[in-house]
């Protein structure tokens, strides 16, 4: 029997192929490098500026205001989650703040946040935190809220100590929620950091692809954009996916991930 994650692979690749011909075959119907340069032609861009030196600098840049921001986005929407979900009272309270910033277009917090803040990496995190921040709070009092209210009395009745209860019994039940959080948020954040950089800063992928764009460079414009997707790919192949397998490994899954939660025995 073939190795589930061997055919996954080879779908992938398949997929990503089929990609790659259609985008080549549309460049040859178009027939204007100028619009739409073929996947050759976008290669060899991307070819130079890693010869010359220019990507990494951009690149690192980029990466630097994603972990920032998904880590504090992570950090700070686990914490608003649990006692949100832990509390009733504070979630009826909140609950209209969180639809809120839920519903708020991310270009106008990114706008507010230079107005307010000024053009400044403080506020660039800061705008792509926010953007995320409500969702993963959502997530996270989703997850604690759809807890084992059985395993809280039996905590209860051993008086466990609050810290080794947020600990032994919430976090371990929580963990594909923060999988799912994970893996969307960072989905998001890049998407937004790109916009963040296209409109106010001076370095990164977003605000390279906003120079080409002035200068109607579309193969540079592609190069930088699918250099910074593979290396997302990159991530959520050997740090979401298996992060995900992970959190679905105490509950006795067949494959652990989100998209894959079947489980093998019933929990009694």
């Amino acid at each position: 029997m073939q190795n589930p994650r061997i055919t996954s692979v080879k779908y992938t690749a398949l997929s990503l192929g089929g990609l790659v011909a259609l985008w080549a075959f549309a460049a040859w119907v178009k027939a204007d490098p100028e619009i739409l340069p073929s996947p050759l032609a976008v290669m060899t861009v991307l070819v130079d500026l890693i010869a010359k030196g220019t990507l990494w600098p951009q690149m690192q840049a980029t990466l630097t205001r994603v972990i920032l921001s998904f880590t504090a986005a992570m950090v700070l929407g686990t914490a608003l989650g649990i006692l949100l979900g832990l509390s009733p009272r504070l979630n009826r309270l909140f609950d209209p703040w969180v639809t809120v910033f839920l519903n708020l277009p991310a270009l106008v917090v990114i706008v507010l946040c230079y107005l307010w803040i000024g053009l400044n990496e403080v506020a660039a995190i800061t705008a792509v935190t926010l953007n995320k921040l409500a969702q993963v709070t959502v997530t996270l009092r989703d997850g604690t809220g759809a807890r084992d209210r059985r395993l809280d009395e039996m905590a209860y009745s051993y008086d466990m100590p609050r810290a080794r209860y947020l600990r032994h019994v919430v976090l371990p039940q929580l963990a594909p929620y923060l999988a799912i959080a994970g893996r969307n948020g960072l989905a998001m954040i890049w998407k937004i950091v790109l916009v963040v950089e296209f409109l106010g800063r001076s370095n990164g992928i977003g605000f390279k692809i906003h120079l080409h764009f002035q200068n109607f460079q579309t193969a540079h414009v592609l190069a930088y954009a699918l250099s910074f997707v593979a290396v997302m790919l990159v991530i959520e192949v050997a740090v979401i996916q298996p992060w995900e397998r992970a959190a679905g490994r105490w509950r006795g899954t067949a494959e652990g991930g989100t998209g894959g939660l079947t489980a093998r025995t019933a929990v009694p």
